[in-house]
């Protein structure tokens, strides 16, 4: 086992018990246009992801402060990051931004090669909560990640030379029951999103399963929180 206890804190932060599973939630990833956020405004995921790494998704800041500026508040705005340097995430975890109300993320997703070292020293500077990419191949990628001091765990699937965004799906039974809060990524589609949640996940995330020729389709991001809710 990984864990000695199975208590611990779901994307909601409820307590993890054996006989308590709140419900799964869903993130949205990669909205880059104002029209994306006018769709999600209308769907209301509970999380939309802004990447800021090397991505045909990736915005830059100064059009992230717009986008986060007109998204309902009732949506998490998180940033995805890889091998950022730590300045740059704070300056988007700041609470001044110009138009924006307060900051332009909610909590930050690590998608690099960032360490134990490099999460706390991120943690000592902000209190957002942060989520460790983990590229999944073996059961040891996941159980050597327990000891991560993050807030939450993201299992995605491991592809050579890449930090996701593969589309593709590891196997989903290497994940263990006693694992920590985590969210699931990699190959998701509307399709099996039943199973992606009776992996245990606290929240799916979605990207190109609701896209149509590489660009966010509000009909299936609809269709997936649909799904993600109705299990």
């Amino acid at each position: 086992m990984m864990q000695d206890e199975m208590t611990g804190l779901y994307c909601d932060g409820t307590e993890k018990t054996r006989s308590l599973r709140p419900s799964c939630k869903i993130k949205i990833c990669g909205l880059s246009r104002p029209e994306d956020i006018r769709a999600a405004n209308r769907i209301l995921p509970d999380y939309i992801g802004f990447v800021f790494a090397e991505s045909s998704r990736r915005i830059t800041v100064s059009q992230a402060v717009r986008l986060k500026a007109a998204l309902d508040p009732r949506i998490r705005a998180v940033g995805v990051f890889v091998n950022a340097p730590i300045n740059l995430i704070l300056s988007l975890a700041a609470e001044a931004h110009g138009v924006s109300a307060g900051p332009v993320i909610d909590l930050i997703q690590l998608h690099g090669d960032e360490d134990a070292s490099y999460i706390r020293e991120l943690k000592s500077k902000t209190r957002l909560p942060v989520i460790k990419a983990v590229r999944v191949r073996t059961f040891r990628d996941i159980e050597s990640a327990q000891s991560l001091p993050c807030d939450y765990l993201l299992y995605d699937t491991w592809t050579k030379d890449t930090y996701g965004g593969s589309g593709s799906q590891f196997d989903w039974s290497l994940i263990p029951p006693d694992t920590r809060p985590f969210f699931l990524a990699g190959g998701i589609t509307l399709q099996t999103i039943p199973r992606a949640v009776s992996s245990g996940a606290c929240c799916i995330d979605i990207s190109s399963a609701v896209e149509t020729e590489g660009r966010k389709d509000e009909r299936k991001m609809r269709e997936a929180v649909r799904a993600v809710r109705e299990q």
